[in-house]
């Protein structure tokens, strides 16, 4: 998993200097992983400004479409990956668009019979959900966790990036 594109800036600098001026009423979040970008932007103070017979978050999105397609398709082929948008407005995040992505994975009965009580309980419809709900509930729960982990892996691909340093001997220092 990179953070970077063909030019070694990051994903989060590249959508700073690309994205237009007052899309968003501040710097947005921007997430990357091997399949997916997500930008998450809160609405600029205008769009906010409706007399309640227009959703502002339905105006923001007709609005800003053409903007948005032209900085996802710049991205897409800038960093081979999909960009998916979503707006904070009034303390909750919508999403327009977001990839579900399969992925395999394999289990031993016991995992298995985990994911059956979940489904058999009615938290999860298949063996899929409840994988999923799974995920979620450790991507809630363990977050200080998975936050020091993804410094740990940032600092590896920062040093990955870097590569050797050599002296003038020719041996690395």
């Amino acid at each position: 998993m990179t953070d970077m594109g063909k030019t070694g800036e990051s994903v989060a600098e590249w959508f700073a200097a690309h994205l237009p001026e007052g899309l968003f009423e501040e710097t947005p979040t921007v997430v990357a992983d091997r399949e997916e970008i997500t930008v998450v932007g809160t609405i600029p103070a205008a769009a906010e400004e409706t007399d309640g017979s227009t959703d502002p978050v339905a105006e923001f999105r007709e609005r800003t479409r053409v903007d948005r397609m032209h900085v996802a398709r710049a991205a897409e082929e800038h960093f081979g990956r999909k960009v998916s948008w979503g707006v904070l407005h009034d303390g909750r995040r919508m999403m327009f668009t977001h990839l579900a992505v399969p992925t395999m994975t394999r289990l031993r009965q016991p995992e298995r019979q985990v994911l059956d009580t979940l489904v058999a309980a009615g938290v999860a419809r298949s063996r899929s959900d409840a994988l999923a709900w799974c995920v979620r509930q450790v991507g809630d729960n363990a977050e200080t966790w998975l936050g020091d982990l993804r410094d740990a892996l940032r600092h590896v691909q920062e040093v990955r990036r870097q590569g050797p340093s050599s002296s003038p001997s020719g041996k690395a220092s």
